[in-house]
């Protein structure tokens, strides 16, 4: 019998980072979910890692493939697909990220006790040494911004039911009831917008039940702040201020 729970890791080209994903996600205190690994046309052999895991993996591992580009693409493809096959409940994270232990856990405590969203808090990788300023200026600077987002006036609109919250795609859950009512995530390229963002703001047209949990953590890669520096890579989570002159530049490596 299929977990009410499904796991969402949409993935482009994550050989070399889905398997601390996989490892961390193997090390929750929580294994009552099934994995949906949505491969985004990898060319580097990400899908065959992740059957390989599939084999003594503590819960059960799906590969669902999606060739249209687009984390928010491959995102909705993987909700949809966990959802036509009986989840109830949806939460995301991504290929370069380590969700804590209880971080499956704790999501669904909060969704249980009747929330209908749960945005997390997002971390520094420490595995990757960061430096003081990688740990602590940017995450402020990130939370600045989020204040900022909270009082813009397009995301105050009479429409909305609850207060604009921080919102990271890689850290996030959800009831497949609000996913289908509200459109679920947007699926575009990634640099044409924020899909996490988007999705928060459909949601927040339907419920007022969405919560900003800061105990429920994972662990992000800094490899695009250290690619970009920190300028370019606050204005590309700013409405896509900032975009690499290229599309395949905005998938960092």
């Amino acid at each position: 019998m299929l977990s009410g729970l499904a796991v969402v890791v949409p993935a482009y080209n994550e050989a070399a980072s889905i398997g601390g994903t996989l490892a961390a996600l193997a090390a929750q205190t929580d294994h009552a979910f099934r994995l949906v690994v949505v491969d985004n046309a990898s060319t580097d052999g990400t899908a065959g890692l992740v059957r390989r895991f599939a084999a003594t993996a503590p819960f059960p591992v799906e590969v669902v493939t999606e060739t249209e580009p687009g984390a928010g693409t491959a995102a909705d493809t993987g909700f949809r697909h966990a959802i036509a096959t009986g989840a109830t409940l949806l939460a995301r994270t991504d290929a370069d990220c380590l969700p804590a232990a209880n971080w499956v856990a704790t999501l669904r405590a909060y969704l249980d006790a009747g929330g209908e969203m749960v945005c997390g808090r997002s971390v520094p990788r420490r595995d990757e040494r960061p430096s003081w300023a990688e740990a602590n200026v940017f995450p402020a600077a990130v939370r600045l911004a989020a204040l900022y987002g909270r009082y813009r006036k397009k995301h105050r609109a009479a429409e909305f039911r609850t207060p604009f919250v921080l919102v990271h795609g890689h850290n996030l859950a959800l009831t497949a009831d609000l996913y289908r009512r509200c459109g679920g995530t947007a699926r575009e390229a990634l640099e044409d917008g924020s899909e996490d963002v988007t999705l928060l703001n459909r949601a927040r047209r339907c419920t007022d039940r969405i919560i900003r949990a800061e105990d429920v953590v994972v662990e992000a890669s800094l490899r695009r702040l250290r690619a970009w520096g920190a300028r370019r890579t606050l204005m590309w989570y700013w409405d896509r201020r900032y975009r690499p002159p290229t599309s395949p530049q905005v998938h960092v490596r």
